[in-house]
């Protein structure tokens, strides 16, 4: 056998949901380039689990049920009432309500294809409201109810906040979501692909997936480029905070990628969107430290930034919570879980591989009393 210490370089199955090859990243073909620029998040969804984007029927239809599927059982907002909130992290309390969605789901273990499609609507519909109602809960409000005549991305603002939220913003996170949708075989894609190949329930992968991207080197990431960022403070203190990075040998969050070898063709969406919204808010430091750090790091590491590092002051002046950076990331992520979930579960083949025994040999159990 041949070992590849974390799979690197290993293909693992055959997707037609996305790809990145020579740089490019693609969704069922199309340019992300192309999507970031021109679509909405609900047409990318669709595009993820039909293999083509939507006619103007079709979208409406969709869009429909999305906003239709939106509220959350009183129950799962009690819940999140009851845990210890000044010690939850949103993404431990959103892998356990999206766990518990599955007790309200009369479907959750039907595993037709109508039925498996329908829930798909139903999580993808649920889990923003989730994010924003454990936000709310845990400032001592109430969840806001979402609008069914308002978009994904407007109706994520407006349930964090309460109120109608502005085009500028609407655009800023439109654009992240259709950005984060989807990135091939990625951990956490991964993990619910694992996770379903043993036919278990949709529920079960999506929460598992959560579980993978809770971590700093994946979903996590962003979070940390954010307190990064606050710890530099300004412009004058980026060279000095990465020279003493360098000499420690300390990872920089939001640069460099597994997979990219040239840079993340995501990063230059947020970073325009970056710059826009830090001048509109005044806080042009946080786009000005960004690039610095970009210059610095690439010119002395030869890293580029990835799609985590202008996300990161993006969510900043839009007023979202540092630590809901993550949830948000989940928020449009679901969406490519989905994807794959539903294509392990048309071809499906338990995924079961094997490892390399590196440990002790020859062993003899000795008992207990002469050990």
């Amino acid at each position: 056998m041949t070992t590849t210490r974390g799979l690197e370089g290993v293909v693992a199955t055959t997707s037609s949901i996305s790809s990145i090859v020579n740089d490019v990243l693609t969704y069922r073909g199309y340019n992300i380039d192309d999507l970031a620029t021109n679509a909405s998040f609900e047409e990318v969804i669709y595009l993820l689990w039909n293999d083509k984007l939507p006619n103007k029927t079709e979208l409406d239809q969709f869009t429909a049920e999305l906003a239709v599927n939106a509220t959350i059982p009183k129950e799962i907002v009690d819940q999140m009432k009851a845990y210890p909130i000044d010690k939850v992290h949103p993404m431990a309390a959103l892998r356990t309500a999206v766990s518990t969605l599955a007790l309200y789901d009369e479907e959750a273990d039907d595993m037709s294809e109508e039925a498996n499609y329908r829930k798909a609507i139903r999580l993808q519909a649920k889990i923003p409201t989730v994010v924003t109602a454990f936000s709310r809960v845990r400032e001592g409000k109430d969840p806001v109810e979402p609008k069914k005549d308002l978009s994904f991305a407007a109706n994520f603002l407006y349930t964090l906040t309460g109120e109608i939220p502005e085009d500028v913003a609407v655009t800023a996170i439109n654009k992240a979501l259709v950005l984060h949708a989807d990135h091939e075989l990625n951990a956490s894609t991964f993990t619910a692909r694992v996770c379903v190949a043993t036919l278990s329930d949709m529920y079960s992968g999506v929460t598992a997936a959560i579980g993978a991207l809770k971590g700093p080197l994946h979903g996590g990431a962003n979070e940390r480029v954010m307190a990064m960022l606050s710890e530099i403070d300004s412009v004058d203190n980026v060279e000095p905070y990465l020279q003493n990075a360098f000499e420690n040998k300390e990872k920089i969050m939001g640069f460099g990628h597994r997979v990219y070898k040239t840079g993340d063709p995501r990063a230059k969406h947020l970073r325009e969107m970056s710059r826009k919204l830090t001048d509109l808010t005044g806080e042009t430091k946080w786009y000005e430290m960004s690039t610095k750090m970009e210059e610095v790091v690439t010119n002395e590491k030869g890293l580029p930034p990835n799609v985590d590092f202008y996300s990161a002051s993006v969510y900043h002046s839009l007023g979202i919570d540092h630590d809901l950076f993550t949830p948000l990331f989940a928020v449009s992520r679901v969406s490519g879980w989905i994807g794959h979930i539903l294509e392990q579960y048309s071809n499906n083949r338990l995924i079961r591989p094997r490892a390399e025994y590196v440990g002790s040999t020859n062993q003899t159990y000795v008992s207990v009393e002469n050990r």
